[in-house]
């Protein structure tokens, strides 16, 4: 905790007042009283909006903390930044703008966060991009700050999830066993509710690294979103940023290195999305935290994975929250995790657990659990009972001297080692057509590429790595590589973030199809190790590699606008892909 706390602080914005009368009379037509001008002044800030299911109720969250700072004495005032969805992005170039929009909301809300001395901010979303845009901007800001996540979607019939869609769209392209009744259908129950997917995607993993960083209130990740419980959370929110802004607590008072490192001990013990690999880099790099994600290799040999979550296990985020979500998680990994942070609470995080523990939060909601015929331990098993570690990890080789990503806990340990013959792509829709199309064939291993930040926005590959896993002659049998990224919801053997990508000039430009690769979980490599079909080892094919990287012009794709500046500035995907 900071040293040198106040019992009070200065209103931020009383010089910048006295500079410019029209300040205090531009807020009072906007409804503010004169009393108002004296209080602390606190930007709320959400991503409430039409766009998807995660945005359309955040005003819901952001009025309870209003009312929240109202009863605790500050004033709030209620801006919104709608962000967008990857799912509504499938399949088309629209799909290129997603990543990008996580700069784009972080400035923006930077804007909203400088052009007026805040004295707090409370920030609220619940999905892929806004998330880690918000924490962005918070330790860019750097004033006291809370963030309140949007909660889960219920789950569908059959505790299903709206990933019904990849098998759903597969059988539609192929125009086989399908009815339109069964698509229907499906469009009907597959969204049943506001919140953020319902799986532990990128969506549902960002709400927990949040929890875990401690910039959130304990157990507010992940709540069902049409629960009571949720809009609590946001009035505590709302009554907990003014105490945080007269301790003076800021981010960069909870956003440490140790934090982090304690985040990434939470993802591998729940198996959270590859994307988190792209996202909590770049939050750090705001605070001038470098993060070494290879520790994450060493993190994963040793932290249990002890959450069954879909897709790397059964059941659904809010299966998780009922069970004791992240501080159930971080009450088991105490031994792997520094207890000394402070968070947002003003508290450190073994204070947070003690406390959670003497409340009696873990049995205030375990029938919900029992509703679905489940016990905690089908769904957060205790450490010594875990069957693995980790779920997550850093690779490298000829064909990723900078790294990869592989989320192994999602795929079947027959294909944590396999060599295979490349078929390559220069971009997700040509893959996706082949795999639709029958023309990939087992054991073989797609390349797609020119996908990364500099080459095309970063898209996911969700499409794909679905048609996979829905094709029974493909699922468990094909690997897909490149240098875009995937889905938290991906399932199968799925290496991404390959760095340095194709477009910068990365060995994955120049694999031709018919070369031979070979990738190995236990050893953490990913290499070229045939020419054409024939074996020649590692060396010899990472020469041959370099030999056509002088005679072959890689491949440019020239765009205007957001994305033109994204894919010209946009750093490595291991670096956080951010700019």
């Amino acid at each position: 905790m900071r040293t040198g706390m106040m019992e009070r602080t200065e209103i931020k914005s009383i010089r910048e007042r006295n500079l410019w009368a029209q300040f205090d009379a531009l807020q009072l037509g906007s409804g503010w009283s004169e009393e108002d001008l004296e209080k602390y002044q606190i930007l709320i800030e959400d991503a409430y909006g039409d766009s998807h299911p995660g945005s359309v109720h955040l005003d819901r969250i952001s009025q309870q903390a209003a009312y929240g700072v109202f009863e605790s004495g500050g004033h709030p005032a209620q801006y919104h930044i709608t962000d967008v969805c990857d799912g509504c992005a499938q399949g088309h170039d629209g799909m290129n703008m997603v990543l990008l929009s996580r700069e784009t909301i972080c400035d923006m809300l930077e804007v909203h966060g400088r052009f007026i001395p805040w004295d707090g901010v409370i920030l609220s979303s619940s999905c892929d991009k806004a998330i880690p845009a918000y924490l962005k901007a918070a330790a860019r800001l750097n004033i006291p700050a809370i963030f309140i996540p949007g909660g889960s979607m219920r789950s569908g019939p059959d505790e299903t999830t709206s990933l019904v869609a990849g098998d759903i769209s597969l059988r539609q392209r192929r125009n086989v066993r399908i009815t339109q009744k069964e698509i229907r259908d499906y469009k009907l129950t597959g969204c049943p509710s506001v919140g953020a997917c319902s799986f532990l995607g990128t969506a549902c993993t960002m709400q927990c690294m949040a929890e875990a960083l401690g910039l959130a209130l304990p157990g507010s990740a992940l709540v069902p979103a049409t629960m009571r419980e949720l809009l609590a959370y946001g009035r505590a929110s709302g009554k907990k940023m003014v105490e945080l802004i007269k301790q003076q607590i800021r981010p960069v008072d909870i956003l440490t290195k140790e934090a982090f490192y304690n985040a990434f001990v939470v993802h591998s013990a729940i198996g959270g999305s590859t994307n988190a690999f792209i996202h909590l880099p770049a939050i750090a790099q705001e605070l001038g935290i470098h993060l070494d994600v290879e520790v994450l290799n060493h993190i994963n040999e040793a932290v249990p994975h002890i959450a069954n979550i879909y897709p790397s296990g059964q059941h659904l985020a809010e299966a998780f929250w009922f069970a004791g979500g992240i501080p159930k998680v971080q009450s088991y990994l105490q031994e792997y995790l520094d207890l000394d942070v402070v968070t947002v609470t003003g508290k450190t995080l073994r204070e947070n657990l003690d406390a959670i523990e003497q409340s009696g939060y873990y049995d205030r909601y375990i029938g919900y659990l029992h509703n679905f015929g489940l016990c905690r331990e089908d769904v957060i098993c205790r450490p010594d009972k875990a069957a693995s570690t980790g779920s997550v990890i850093i690779m490298k080789g000829n064909l990723a001297p900078e790294g990869a990503v592989m989320k192994y806990a999602a795929c079947v340990p027959e294909m944590w080692h396999h060599i295979g013959r490349a078929v390559v792509f220069d971009c997700e829709e040509a893959a996706h057509d082949a795999v639709v199309n029958h023309k990939i064939t087992p054991g073989e291993i797609i390349i797609i590429r020119y996908e990364g930040p500099r080459g095309s926005g970063m898209p996911e590959m969700l499409m794909t790595t679905e048609a996979i896993s829905c094709d029974e002659t493909l699922n468990g049998r094909v690997s897909l590589i490149t240098d875009g990224r995937f889905s938290g919801a991906t399932r199968g053997a799925a290496i991404g973030h390959v760095s340095p990508e194709a477009a910068v000039g990365g060995p994955i430009a120049y694999v031709k199809t018919g070369d031979l690769v070979e990738y190995d979980v236990k050893k953490k490599t990913i290499d070229v190790v045939g020419i054409q079909g024939r074996i020649c080892g590692k060396e010899q094919a990472e020469e041959i590699l370099a030999q056509r990287e002088k005679t072959e012009e890689r491949k440019k794709k020239e765009y205007t606008g957001a994305l033109g500046r994204y894919t010209r500035m946009a750093c490595s995907a291991m670096e956080g892909a951010g700019y």
